[in-house]
């Protein structure tokens, strides 16, 4: 039958099978004794398990280990090489890819300018971009693309993602799946920071955050029970449309014009309140670094980047009130390229007014994630899946 049932000697070899690899995957190469003590398996069952992974093409020999008392030892390691995973990072702007072998190890990366513009355009435009990355590599066992927007689970479409034409197509998942033939799952951008933050950064550890995204847009990930929260809809998160004090509403401007915390708070509100303060820059992030170096300094320049400085901080922390005093989290990360710009100083104003103005006082945290933190994410969940579908592979 093929099926390993509980307590059979095949269901006993998988489980052994695991450990083994995972012990590999955290450790490194590792000698037949290292992996024994680690799973607990007598030489005997380490020697066949390692037979059985390397005949599944699952670990291969890595040299060995010399000055070691008796034998010399061989090493074994995870074949990275059995499989391969895609992460998409997509903007209005272009598509940033990333591909990594079985350990994580970023391989290729490539980038490429627009998203497309049609269904057809969408799918031709990602398999251009894998294989921009992917050239000479087999294809990747599953592709993560994470998008300036959400899927809803009940109509397979994208929502929250106007500004990116082309991709608001029936069973958008669907239609790149068969198109690109591997598996494919489309998730929030801003959610996927959250997951790599939760996974490698300053979230570590802890079950209930909020992860706060400000550059030219602004949006918000969701983490309960350690869990991401993405709503019935898949948006939840999407703070930007979210109603706040001191900014217009949609029904006053209408819901495709800027209303509600994006309003008060995103990229071209903050480029407004330090240009009328003499601070400029190309973008948020530009104009908020330049206006934290001047806040450092005397004379009237440096006054009026401290008090643009507050009057940001005090938006966001606005917005970010209604959020904490519902959710309570334990942390709230700061992260997006407008907030990373204004660092530690822009960090403390926010925490400052957020505490003013409710009663949960989390602290705030900058994000701890470096490079393209939307890629690390994808890649994470990638990987995840993945490793569960090659390590339960050796079941017979």
């Amino acid at each position: 039958m093929g099926r390993a049932m509980a307590g059979t000697p095949s269901l006993l070899r998988a489980i052994n099978d695991r450990a083994a690899l995972e012990a590999l995957l955290d450790r490194g190469p590792l000698t037949r004794p290292e992996l024994g003590a680690l799973t607990g398996l007598s030489k005997p069952t380490a020697s066949q398990l390692l037979a059985r992974l390397q005949e599944a093409g699952l670990v291969v020999l890595d040299g060995i280990r010399e000055g070691l008392p008796g034998r010399t030892a061989e090493l074994y390691r995870i074949n990275a090489g059995a499989a391969y995973v895609a992460a998409l990072d997509v903007t209005p702007a272009r598509i940033e890819v990333a591909m990594a072998d079985l350990t994580g190890a970023v391989v290729a990366e490539h980038r490429l300018p627009t998203p497309g513009r049609t269904a057809g355009d969408v799918v031709e435009r990602v398999r251009a971009a894998l294989a921009g990355a992917g050239h000479g590599l087999p294809a990747p066992s599953r592709v993560v693309i994470g998008i300036q927007g959400a899927i809803d689970p009940a109509t397979g479409r994208l929502g929250y993602a106007a500004h990116i034409p082309g991709w608001h197509i029936p069973d958008l998942l669907g239609t790149l799946r068969d198109g690109l033939g591997v598996p494919v799952d489309v998730e929030n951008d801003v959610n996927l920071v959250a997951m790599a933050e939760q996974a490698h950064g300053i979230a570590r550890g802890h079950r209930d955050f909020v992860l706060l995204w400000a550059d030219e847009g602004i949006g918000a990930a969701l983490v309960l029970g350690g869990r991401l929260h993405r709503g019935a809809t898949g948006g939840a998160g999407e703070v930007g449309y979210m109603p706040a004090v001191g900014a217009p509403t949609a029904r006053e401007v209408g819901k495709r014009a800027d209303h509600g915390f994006q309003a008060l708070s995103g990229g071209p509100a903050v480029l407004r309140v330090l240009r009328g303060r003499g601070l400029r820059g190309a973008t948020p992030a530009a104009a908020v670094r330049k206006a934290v170096r001047a806040a450092h300094g005397d004379g009237d320049l440096a006054a009026a980047a401290r008090a643009a400085l507050r009057e940001v901080a005090a938006g966001l922390a606005m917005g970010l009130a209604a959020v904490t005093a519902v959710l309570d989290p334990e942390i709230v990360v700061l992260s997006g390229g407008m907030l990373l710009a204004g660092g530690e100083a822009l960090r403390d104003l926010v925490e400052h007014e957020l505490h003013a103005l409710c009663i949960p006082r989390p602290p705030l945290r900058l994000s701890s994630v470096e490079g393209n933190p939307v890629l690390a994410g994808a890649l994470d969940l990638a990987l995840h899946t993945v490793r569960d579908e090659v390590f339960s592979s050796t079941i017979a």
